[in-house]
């Protein structure tokens, strides 16, 4: 969410960026929202004066009282009376407004960062850097699903019959190294500094309102009936919620959290919940990295983060690289985002694993989390980026280390974490 004094001061600066962001249709919630403000900031005005007029009387009332002045005092207790039946129509009034203009600065995108490349959509993503050479075999490569199922690591149908598509069960060795993916994972960001944490799977509304824009939420949260709860997309929204109302310690800052969740998504609108295979589903685990830092800290930290996620990947021997997102595809709260996209030997091309975004202050005016300061209170920055986020890694990692006869190689990073297996073999 923008601040309502950068948008009083540069209207024209916040439509521009809408308009760099292919939102034409939201360009007159400018206009509406300077409107709205300038009525509250009247409206208070308003109030103000009465209050001290209110003032003025009551202290009046007592002289009169004591000066034996009875009529002229309940004149003025009825002036009092009718001032203050003004002041609650206003204040009344003041609500609506106050509504009205903080749901249209929540849909107002954030202000993009100088250095996003303008693009309409997801196709006009720039490239930035590749790492590895990208696996190529001399054999066919299976579609993801049928190599799980040659080592006999899933059950879709048994899914299906339980949750309905976009679930699935993990087996035997698959299921174990999709867990050893993300206890790898946890304990690469723990020996980089970052704090483990298991966060609550399910937020309330108002973090709900908090960390994502309402397009986000309608598209991805599953509500719980009867409670005022959600379940979680990712640990992201738990994470950042931790810090509702918070005023922190300047000399804490910054936060390195490392977060595991199941994460939970309607995939409204999205294409692919009904295809064979794990890539797209409504249900997955994930493990996470969030920083809430000083706000001239928070390119820095988002530069760390996506290489961390990089430098996961390569360790693993997956090729990767880093694909900046123009500014149609930032969703409406990011200042700046980069995807880490993992090669894939069958389709020949890379597929997005994780995604690194820089949000500025938008979440943390949303939620009150202010930093105290030597001169006052200012809102922090908060990032979030994906570490893995297994089943998607598992095919990134299958389709890498396979041979022909349907065998995978082990990374010699998750040896430990296999009890020392390092091939998985096809069922003879």
């Amino acid at each position: 969410m923008i601040d309502i004094k950068f948008l009083r001061e540069n209207p024209d600066v916040v439509k521009q960026n809408i308009k760099n962001k292919f939102q034409d249709e939201k360009l007159p919630l400018v206009d509406e929202v300077i409107a709205l403000d300038e009525q509250i900031r009247k409206n208070k005005g308003e109030v103000e004066t009465l209050r001290a007029k209110r003032n003025k009387s009551s202290q009046l009332i007592g002289s009169l009282m004591r000066e034996g002045k009875k009529e002229e005092a309940n004149k003025c207790k009825e002036e009092v009376s009718q001032i203050n039946d003004t002041i609650t129509k206003i204040d009344e009034e003041l609500t609506k407004l106050e509504a009205e203009l903080k749901h249209r600065m929540m849909i107002i995108p954030n202000i993009i960062d100088k250095s996003v490349p303008i693009g309409r959509n997801d196709s006009e993503n720039v490239e930035r850097e590749r790492f590895l050479e990208p696996t190529q075999y001399d054999f066919e490569v299976p579609y993801h699903l049928d190599i799980i199922e040659k080592l006999n690591g899933i059950d879709l149908d048994s899914a299906r019959r339980v949750a309905g598509n976009g679930f699935y069960y993990l087996i035997g060795n698959i299921a174990r190294l999709h867990s050893a993916v993300l206890a790898y994972a946890r304990d690469f960001m723990i020996n980089k500094g970052f704090t483990y944490v298991i966060p609550p799977y399910m937020i309330r509304s108002n973090v709900v309102d908090g960390v994502m824009s309402f397009s986000e939420m309608d598209q991805m949260m599953y509500k719980i009936e009867g409670e005022d709860l959600y379940l979680i997309g990712t640990s992201e929204h738990s994470m950042i919620g931790k810090f509702i109302g918070q005023i922190l310690d300047k000399s804490k800052l910054p936060y390195t959290y490392t977060s595991y969740s199941p994460c939970f998504r309607k995939e409204k609108g999205a294409h692919g919940i009904e295809e064979r295979g794990i890539y797209r589903i409504h249900q997955f685990e994930k493990q996470e990295m969030i920083v809430v830092c000083e706000p001239e800290d928070s390119m820095e930290w988002f530069k760390k983060m996506y290489s961390y996620t990089v430098e996961l990947f390569v360790s693993m021997g997956i090729p990767c690289r880093t694909l900046e997102c123009c500014s149609g595809d930032l969703a409406d709260l990011k200042v700046k985002s980069i995807d880490v996209e993992a090669w894939s030997p069958r389709q020949k091309k890379y597929f997005e694993v994780g995604s690194c975004s820089n949000l500025g202050d938008a979440q943390a005016r949303r939620l009150g989390i202010r930093i105290k300061g030597d001169k006052g209170n200012y809102f922090a920055h908060t990032l979030n980026n994906t570490v893995v986020a297994p089943p998607r890694m598992l095919i990134a990692l299958l389709e890498n280390h396979l041979h022909a006869d349907g065998s995978v190689d082990i990374p010699e990073v998750l040896w430990p974490y296999m009890g020392g297996t390092k091939k998985l073999e096809p069922n003879k």
